[in-house]
């Protein structure tokens, strides 16, 4: 049963998808913007570069890592980004962050992702935006979240997942900002550790 998540909403990983998790992803996907000519003559494309990111924090809130298009896997290689997809173009997830929950190191209290795109168009510009978390062991996807109606905004915290009382949970952030990479959010996200 997939949750489609509100912004703020909390949800437990295990309880989510019958038992606990040992692998997650995190899919962003969207399509590029399509726009129409006179009388539909001279239709075309504009490229839309969004990007997934995973910010690791420890239990004092610092970053301690970070996989995003420019470093595709954590040091410790719990988590592994898929690649840069610049265009939108495809079907299904453009981009994917594998989290493997029982390889992060215990000295990590938090993962949290975003979104934020590179090339400046907004999410309400953005076609059929999404971010999702599916449980890789099944394929089941375990929440979703819709990005193409959040409005003027060119980058979103979508969900932190987080330890509590040894279990995974998930909580849904959904706060938008400005930005075209993670690091001009940083200062938003310390809000939500």
């Amino acid at each position: 049963m997939t949750v489609s998540l509100s912004k703020g909403q909390k949800i437990s990983l295990a309880k989510e998808s019958g038992g606990a998790l040992g692998r997650v992803t995190m899919g962003l996907g969207w399509d590029a913007i399509k726009t129409k000519g006179f009388l539909g003559f001279g239709s075309k494309t504009e490229a839309v570069d969004l990007d997934a990111s995973c910010v690791m924090f420890n239990e004092s809130g610092a970053p301690v890592d970070v996989i995003w298009f420019r470093q595709l896997k954590s040091k410790d290689g719990s988590i592994q980004h898929t690649g840069d997809n610049r265009t939108g173009a495809g079907d299904g997830d453009d981009e994917q962050i594998n989290v493997d929950l029982n390889a992060v190191p215990s000295t990590i209290k938090s993962l949290v992702f975003t979104v934020n795109s590179f090339t400046g168009q907004t999410f309400e510009q953005v076609e059929n935006g999404y971010c999702r978390l599916v449980d890789a062991s099944s394929g089941k996807e375990v929440a979703r979240f819709n990005l193409s109606v959040q409005g003027p905004h060119s980058a979103q915290i979508m969900a932190k997942l987080y330890r509590h009382n040894g279990e995974w949970k998930m909580h849904a952030i959904g706060e938008n900002g400005k930005g075209r990479t993670f690091d001009e959010l940083l200062p938003q996200i310390a809000a939500h550790l």
